[in-house]
């Protein structure tokens, strides 16, 4: 089997707190004080969680359920592991008794692409397809795939030809595949930081591809979250302060689909094409559900858009950089 190939996010996070780790997304960390920090793997990103607890046997019970639970939901989003329940589908075409989890994250992705016209579409996988196929060949055309291949492709993109509910998932027309790189990773972190407050943690911080913070730093300090367009940058271009609140961010450049750099992952599932709108896009929301989908669709959307959608989501804050270097804020501060 190949490797897989992940959808990556540019952001960093950085610790205000005297002792604490600078983190990025490579996962290195210097040894944390009064912390515990563990770093893995989450549907292929670096996954970072910092605890603030005195007991060691206690931080290392909660990093033991963590790693059960990300395990768990990876069999259920994974596109890379055979027998997930995403994998079935893209294979079969239906599944029935889909797991909840699967249902749930569906129900939610049809939430945000109501809301952003479509600029969401997990059912953008056909596309990632193609462009993939298309430029692994020693002949690709520097100028992408054809039109008429595009067309071909957006024909089998649409979330309203997929049809599910608690008994069954299925697509509606042949060849038809979902990604959910653009959202899952959102989501477990969510379910990660409902696991640890049901264990009673009340400041941490949780970054299963996408980071959320509980409470504040043990010192009733912010969590500081710096934001770069690239994952090896040295310094952030944006810091953050976060205290309760969720951050995703995009970039075109996570993953590029040709040696120039001309075509990112993030693809446009209405017109086929792969836009270079801007260098990052950042989202500060309540949850890592929200903020990595928005995040996502967002860089798909012009600014107008992007100004009109948040202030129909007041919860919102969206840091943008675009293509020119220009800085965009939008909505509620951080």
């Amino acid at each position: 089997m190949a490797s897989p190939i992940t959808r990556r996010r540019a952001i960093c996070i950085m610790a205000a707190a005297a002792g604490l780790p600078l983190l990025d997304l490579r996962g290195r960390a210097e040894a944390a004080v009064a912390a515990v920090t563990w770093r893995g793997r989450a549907l292929g990103a670096p996954a970072t969680l910092i605890l603030n607890l005195e007991s060691q046997a206690d931080a290392a019970g909660l990093v033991d359920r963590v790693v059960a639970e990300v395990a768990r939901l990876e069999r259920v989003f994974s596109l890379y592991q055979r027998d997930s329940a995403l994998a079935e589908l893209n294979r079969t075409g239906a599944i029935a008794a889909p797991p909840p989890d699967l249902v749930n994250l569906l129900e939610a992705s049809r939430g945000f692409w109501e809301t952003t016209g479509g600029a969401f579409d997990p059912s953008v996988q056909p596309l990632w397809t193609l462009y993939a196929e298309h430029f692994a060949a020693g002949d690709a055309d520097p100028a992408g795939p054809p039109e008429a291949a595009k067309r071909r492709a957006l024909s089998r993109v649409g979330f309203d030809k997929l049809e599910f509910n608690r008994d069954r998932v299925v697509f509606a027309r042949p060849g038809m595949a979902l990604t959910l790189n653009g959202i899952a990773q959102g989501y477990i972190t969510d379910r990660i930081v409902g696991l640890l407050k049901d264990a009673g943690i009340a400041n941490s911080l949780v970054s299963m591809g996408e980071t959320r913070a509980i409470g504040s730093q043990h010192d009733g300090r912010p969590w500081r979250v710096g934001l770069a367009t690239r994952e090896d940058a040295s310094t952030p271009d944006s810091v953050l302060n976060l205290v309760n609140r969720a951050v995703a961010t995009s970039s075109p450049d996570g993953f590029r689909f040709d040696d120039s750099g001309r075509f990112g992952h993030i693809l446009d599932p209405l017109s086929g094409r792969a836009p270079r709108l801007r260098r990052r896009v950042s989202v500060v929301a309540p949850t890592a559900t929200a903020a990595d989908a928005f995040s996502t669709a967002f860089s798909l959307m012009g600014s107008s858009a992007v100004r009109i959608a948040c202030e129909h989501h007041s919860e919102l804050t969206v840091d943008m950089i675009s293509t020119s270097g220009a800085h965009e804020r939008f909505g509620r501060a951080a």
